[in-house]
């Protein structure tokens, strides 16, 4: 072999060595959520621990509990319909009642202003929301948008910490993103995943198109915080396809700027829409 050609091996390699490194420094610093830094200390490994740190304390827990209207509690009698749902045979009176569990995101600490979905809240007449340093603070109902699925509730709080906010007209197919919220009542649990689709239709709510992602989102995560890796909120976990106990990976959320603009409309004319 001669000496050029010998040369010309070794400079590839060497070559194809530093590319491989700065992928790799790349790809770990995506994954420790940062992309100022493009080294990680030695023997490191890549997290989203940093990230999740600043984010987690600005989802909240939400329960909201009101009384089922005539025609639920029409249904629920139906003995069928207990029967299918696998509910005792007869009902207590306090059964007229209903309480269900999802999240919120806080996106103004100064106000307590808290953004989360319609479908939680909607015909509740008493609304908790716990922080992650287990303050239970009562909530208000500012505003509802049944066409986007939105609602705002307020608190009065200090210490809150809001989720910064990002771009959801940026976010392309393949990027990674995690949800945030407190499935089954576990709370403050985050899953990854990436943006499966963009402006997809949700077959359950046809209004509207969504942010498709294989993230876990399950019962409980509903009004919690879809994210970057930067950990800014791109859109607002609203359904799954699947059982209530089990995750298809096709779960979608609200854009960040669609939820924006009923945010806008609701804090600046505080009316409930129908």
């Amino acid at each position: 072999m001669s000496r050029q050609i010998a040369k010309r091996i070794v400079d590839l390699v060497r070559r194809t060595a530093i590319g491989s490194a700065v992928l790799a420094s790349l790809g770990a610093c995506a994954l420790n959520g940062s992309l100022e830094s493009p080294s990680l200390p030695p023997n490191a490994m890549p997290t989203l621990a940093p990230m999740l740190e600043r984010v987690l304390p600005g989802v909240v827990s939400i329960a909201a509990s009101g009384q089922f209207s005539a025609e639920e509690m029409a249904l629920i009698r139906d003995p069928e319909f207990r029967a299918m749902l696998g509910l005792p045979k007869r009902m207590q009176p306090e059964e007229g009642r209903f309480l269900v569990q999802g999240s919120g995101i806080v996106i103004d600490a100064p106000t307590g202003t808290i953004l989360t979905t319609r479908h939680l809240v909607d015909g509740a007449d008493d609304i908790t929301v716990t922080l992650k340093d287990a303050r239970s603070l009562p909530g208000r109902i500012v505003g509802t948008d049944a066409a986007g699925d939105i609602a705002v509730i307020q608190v009065e709080a200090r210490d809150l910490v809001a989720v910064p906010l990002g771009n959801s007209d940026e976010l392309r197919v393949g990027d990674f993103v995690v949800a945030i919220g407190n499935p089954f009542g576990l709370a403050q649990t985050a899953t990854l995943g990436i943006v499966s689709g963009l402006g997809a239709r949700n077959p359950t709510e046809p209004d509207g198109s969504f942010i498709q992602t294989d993230a876990s989102i399950n019962p409980g995560n509903s009004g919690g915080a879809l994210v970057t890796l930067r950990g800014e909120l791109v859109g607002v976990n609203d359904s799954l396809i699947g059982s209530a106990v089990g995750n298809s990976g096709i779960g979608f959320a609200i854009p960040i700027d669609r939820a924006n603009r009923s945010v806008d409309r609701l804090l600046r004319r505080n009316i409930d829409r129908p």
